[in-house]
């Protein structure tokens, strides 16, 4: 289910969205019914236990941190299983030589809840500044890790970048971006968490272009995340993404999304590109592609995306 994000009306100016090529570039991992399953690990941050999955190849070239949207945890998100499919993000990335670790952020999947019961954008950020630093150590010879957010995921990357900026090498946002004229509001919340059940339909609110997804993906993708998220996470206090400030993002970025995904408008996009502090960025379209670009048939262009960004030659001057 995608993030809605409520704003509060401002001026908006059309900017025209820069497109990068991208390579041919197919990843062969082995099919995704003899995948082994993914490490499970714990990593403490401010004393609280967070579930890591990992896939790391034997001798990584590189490591990334994927960090899930609104309503489902990384292992539907990013190490989807599809009979005769080969759909999950950790397993492509690993067999182009890349140490994919994702984090289950507080309350979603195998990582409990705090006792407040809730979980807001600056606890989120600071969970996923904690885990990435512990990334990093277990990689001491390789370059700093590439910090990987889809959509909720990616505002709150964002402000792990802002917070963190030496912990990584680069960001990927995939499946956001926002109007920097515009400011978020909070929702309406309850007294006390509502632990809400999660549907069928949220789960498959987000596949809207069937040219470019299986029936299997979508059965498979409804079986795993109602399993793995069984209860909607309790959010708050989204007026803390107003800390995001586009002109203050240092590190290497590429802004990532489908062509057809409802939530990012070209104009928002250029827009927030044209911002970007850094002058090291890339923004890349998705033909045919939705909100779930990553598990549909446009799998293999969402990876060769974040690999070419990562594998990029450094510019000379």
């Amino acid at each position: 289910m995608r993030w809605s994000r409520v704003v509060i009306a401002g001026v908006v100016v059309a900017v025209a969205a820069t497109q990068v090529s991208l390579a041919s570039q197919r990843s062969q991992p082995p099919p995704a019914s003899s995948a082994s399953p993914p490490e499970r690990l714990t990593v403490q941050s401010d004393g609280h236990p967070m579930a890591v999955w990992a896939r790391r190849p034997a001798t990584p070239k590189g490591a990334v941190l994927l960090v899930h949207g609104r309503t489902w945890s990384s292992r539907p998100d990013f190490d989807l299983q599809v009979n005769g499919l080969q759909r999950s993000v950790m397993v492509s990335l690993a067999a182009q030589g890349i140490a994919a670790y994702a984090v289950d952020l507080r309350g979603y999947g195998d990582t409990p809840r705090d006792a407040t019961g809730w979980l807001t954008p600056k606890r989120a950020a600071a969970d996923i500044v904690n885990v990435i630093a512990w990334i990093g150590t277990q990689h001491p010879n390789l370059p700093k890790p590439v910090l990987i957010g889809w959509s909720r995921g990616a505002a709150q990357a964002l402000l792990a970048a802002q917070a963190a900026a030496s912990r990584m090498s680069g960001l990927v946002l995939f499946g956001f971006v926002f109007d920097p004229d515009l400011q978020f509001a909070d929702s309406a919340v309850p007294d006390k968490p509502e632990m809400a059940k999660n549907t069928p339909e949220n789960a498959i609110s987000d596949f809207i272009s069937p040219k470019v997804t299986p029936p299997a993906v979508v059965q498979a993708f409804v079986d795993q995340s109602l399993k793995a998220d069984p209860v909607m996470v309790d959010l708050k206090g989204d007026t803390e993404f107003n800390g995001i400030k586009p002109d203050k993002v240092t590190v290497p970025t590429l802004v990532l999304f489908g062509e057809n995904d409802p939530g990012v408008t070209l104009g928002d996009a250029g827009k927030f590109f044209a911002r970007l502090g850094t002058h090291d960025k890339q923004m890349v379209e998705l033909p045919g592609a939705d909100h779930c670009a990553q598990l549909e048939d446009t799998h293999d262009a969402w990876i060769a995306a974040v690999v070419n960004f990562i594998n990029r030659p450094p510019a000379r001057r």
